[in-house]
């Protein structure tokens, strides 16, 4: 068939040098001009296989035309729903006015319902009592008279306002098309013996390749497109911030405990066990095992005691303290546990525990370091998964992921945290941020951060900060000197933005769109 046409082509070109229109030709096998579409479709794929071999060149036309819906093609035949609702009324004063349950009945609910509607827009008919009654004595169904010419020609002589209407109203449909002028090519012959493709040792041996034809390399055509894994859009937004810790010389905390003791989670960031945070409806608790192990005994003393008796200055919460509360298990409602892991760990030197990464010759009566307390600053952040007991939707899961970070010195202040916010935000592209005070168990003073959405042209929160309280550094051995900023962002939000993704079920669950994912660019703070 494909060869066929390749020569039916060929041939009407080789006796009148030119195909003005390809609807015209006759495919071999049929006995009617190819008009309709599928025909073309098929001289097309033969017009491509002769211009790969500069036998011919073509040009492209472009056809709109509309055929009729089954609702519309029952329309050309027994007349629109307004004409039918029409010639089943009585003229006025000529016989009892119909119901509409009556017409329901004579003419079908669906074409009573459209056509009353549009009758009385026409004003082919009124009311009278209860009933109906033709106004018009004879009608002219544009409607159907459109819809045969469509059916007929394709197109209405009238134009687009009422094609526009039709298609409102679901009548017809647009079909697209294409037909071709066809012209010789640089190459053009009557023969349709395809050139090689390849050299073949048989070639060289019969020296059969002296007199072969052979395809042109084409090397302007592009490669199959390679198929991989593409990354989420919450992963490239989570690179881009780690790029962003990390050119700012901060250390990534180890963050794989999903699962944390109501003790670091909660009474390690001082936080009172009596806290709405604790409760189950905020905070997802682990049935088997119940329990941790009990923390280091001399820190879980010191915590314990700034809770129910206050110290370093504090008069604590002078609430019961519960050795169960603080031992039971739960997921992690904020990294902040990981952080407090780490701050601990940094204090180690601080309580005059030997600490093996940090090894310093004080031999020889080094004066700095008989007064070396032990303390190193630090900066560290980290990105992972927390879990909250919150009621699911538009903005809301019940697992997330929070983006932290610390920073410990001596002599930090407010000032200091809000430079150092401005400045991260700044890297995220954000330049307009603002700070409002609030609370925080375990910070303060505490602030939320706000930051300005020149897509969305309002400001927004973006996170909590806050300066940690001496209630909780203090206890884990920290100098009374020591500051340590705190903050938290979470990860969703702004990548919610950054990809103007106004469902969070629609980025992550199975909702999400793989093709979505795939496309994504990279977020390019």
């Amino acid at each position: 068939m494909a060869e066929a046409l390749q020569q039916l082509i060929l041939d009407t070109l080789d006796a009148h040098s030119t195909i003005s229109d390809t609807r015209s030709l006759v495919i071999p096998g049929q006995s009617e001009p190819a008009a309709s579409q599928d025909a073309q479709i098929a001289i097309l794929g033969a017009l491509n296989s002769l211009l790969s071999r500069d036998m011919v060149k073509f040009e492209t036309h472009e056809i709109v035309s509309h055929v009729l819906t089954p609702e519309g093609s029952q329309i050309a035949v027994e007349g629109s729903h307004e004409a039918r609702v029409w010639s089943a009324l009585p003229a006025k004063g000529q016989g009892a006015p119909v119901t509409p349950a009556q017409l329901m009945k004579q003419v079908g609910d669906e074409t009573a319902k459209v056509g009353q509607g549009r009758a009385f827009k026409n004003k082919w008919i009124g009311k009278e009592g209860d009933g109906l009654v033709k106004l018009a004595s004879t009608i002219k169904d544009s409607t159907q008279i459109d819809l045969l010419e469509i059916q007929s020609s394709g197109t209405l002589k009238s134009g687009e306002k009422d094609l526009a209407d039709l298609r409102k109203r679901k009548l017809i449909l647009q079909r697209k098309g294409q037909w071709f002028t066809v012209q010789k090519g640089t190459e053009f012959s009557t023969s349709t013996a395809k050139p090689e493709t390849d050299l073949t040792v048989e070639m060289l041996t019969s020296g059969a390749w002296k007199t072969s034809t052979f395809k042109k390399y084409n090397f302007e055509a592009e490669g199959a497109p390679t198929e991989g894994g593409s990354l989420h859009q919450l992963l490239k937004v989570r690179e881009e911030m780690r790029n962003i810790f990390l050119e700012m010389g901060f250390a990534e905390m180890p963050t794989a405990s999903y699962i944390e003791s109501g003790f670091w989670c909660f009474d390690a960031l001082f936080v009172p066990q009596q806290h709405p945070a604790r409760d189950l409806q905020d905070t997802f608790y682990i049935s088997d095992p119940p329990h941790s192990l009990d923390p280091e005994p001399e820190y879980y003393k010191r915590v314990s005691t700034v809770h129910e008796h206050g110290g370093y200055g504090s008069t604590g919460y002078r609430a019961p303290w519960s050795h169960e509360e603080t031992t039971k298990l739960l997921l992690r409602t904020h990294t902040t546990a990981s952080s407090a892991h780490m701050l601990y760990k940094l204090a180690a030197k601080c309580r005059g525990e030997d600490v093996e990464d940090d090894r310093q010759d004080s031999a020889g009566g080094d004066e700095k370091a008989k007064h070396d307390d032990g303390f190193r600053p630090a900066k560290l952040f980290s990105i992972d998964r927390v879990f909250r007991n919150e009621t699911m939707d538009a903005t809301h899961l019940a697992e997330f992921h929070q983006v932290e970070g610390v920073v410990a010195d001596r002599g930090l202040t407010l000032a200091d945290l809000i430079g150092f916010m401005k400045v991260f935000f700044a890297k995220m592209g954000i330049k307009q941020v603002r700070f409002k005070p609030a609370y925080n168990p375990y910070t303060e003073p505490s602030l939320e951060i706000y930051a300005f959405h020149p897509i969305l042209k309002k400001w927004v929160e973006m996170g909590n900060s806050g300066m940690f309280r001496p209630e909780m550094l203090e206890p884990m051995g920290f100098p009374k000197d020591v500051r340590v900023h705190g903050w938290g962002i979470g990860l969703e939000r702004p990548t919610m933005i950054r990809y103007e993704i106004t469902n969070i079920r629609t980025l992550v669950g199975h909702k999400t769109s793989i093709e979505g994912i795939e496309n994504s660019p990279a977020p390019m703070f």
